[in-house]
């Protein structure tokens, strides 16, 4: 789906708040449906939500576990990052830097011990990763399933067959989110593509929520993109429903934070090129301010600390 640009500038600049109204009206509404569907059917009560780096799969999580616990079902939630072996164990790419993409980085046999005894005994213990060390906490977080209670996993691996193995399909709901809308510039041509937008959104977030600089960003993109194009992508088509977590007023908003981290790539950095380009396209866009962000909407998964 593409989105011009023209369109976007019109009403960020001249019908600014029902603009944003009415995106995040969008997104809220495609939730509901995905919810509606899910409770349709009361064999499920495992949601498995992948998708992309930056799709907004967290934000996503909390969401559908409030609405799901809205229509009287209890909803616990689950991140496959708690199952990441020990940096000592983590798999090394070609380049022998940690593979953190590849799935063989998560404790499968653990998953799967795990999530088993959440079907059949109802209760497990799960692991708590540490991101500060780097390793698995000695603390686990128990969880005791009632009868109509759904644990929602999310993360980049949740369709992976790797992570069912053994599981009764019949209890499983898959959802894929991603940035599935490209801009288009007003020659028709296409401005930032889904990579780029769900780029922008993850600089942001690694700078305010990682004080990583843009460069980092930069240099680790690669290697996520090799990650999701072998791990992610093959099994898209597994999913029962597909979620677009693209908010058109979105880069109006990022502008000038993005602007500003991509200005600080000098000329000598191997990423200048990529950051000019970006910078290029950004600077098309009309600003809005960050102060008109919904306190509840997805694009604070990247902006708010």
């Amino acid at each position: 789906m593409y989105t011009a640009l023209s369109l976007i500038n019109k009403n960020a600049k001249e019908n600014t708040q029902e603009f944003i109204r009415a995106c995040e009206s969008r997104f809220d509404s495609a939730l509901n449906e995905v919810t509606e569907r899910f409770l349709s059917d009361s064999d499920y009560d495992i949601v498995l939500l992948a998708g992309p780096s930056s799709s907004g799969k967290t934000t996503t999580a909390g969401i559908l576990a409030e609405k799901i616990r809205r229509s009287g079902r209890n909803a616990y939630i689950v991140s496959l990052d708690d199952f990441y072996l020990n940096q000592d164990d983590i798999p090394v790419n070609e380049e022998g830097l940690k593979d953190y993409e590849n799935v063989t980085a998560l404790d499968i046999e653990l998953m799967h011990k795990c999530f088993n005894d959440l079907i059949v005994n109802r209760k497990a213990e799960l692991p708590i990763f540490d991101f500060m060390t780097s390793s698995r906490s000695v603390e686990t977080k128990h969880i005791e399933l009632e009868k109509d209670d759904v644990i929602i996993v999310e993360g980049l691996h949740a369709l992976n067959p790797v992570i069912t193995d053994g599981l009764d399909e019949g209890h499983l709901y898959r959802i894929y989110i991603s940035v599935s809308s490209r801009v288009s510039g007003n020659d028709g041509r296409i401005l930032l593509n889904k990579r780029n937008l769900r780029l922008i959104r993850r600089m942001i977030r690694d700078y305010r929520h990682r004080n990583s600089p843009v460069e980092h960003t930069f240099f680790m993109w690669q290697g996520v993109l090799k990650g999701e194009d072998k791990f992610l992508f093959p099994f898209e088509s597994y999913a029962d429903v597909k979620i677009n977590s693209f908010h058109a007023y979105e880069t109006c908003i990022f502008k000038n934070e993005a602007l500003r981290l991509l200005n600080g790539v000098g000329e000598k950095s191997e990423f200048f090129e990529k950051a000019q380009e970006l910078i290029g396209a950004i600077s098309l866009f009309e600003e809005i301010e960050q102060t008109l962000l919904p306190e509840k909407s997805l694009l604070n998964e990247f902006l708010t600390l």
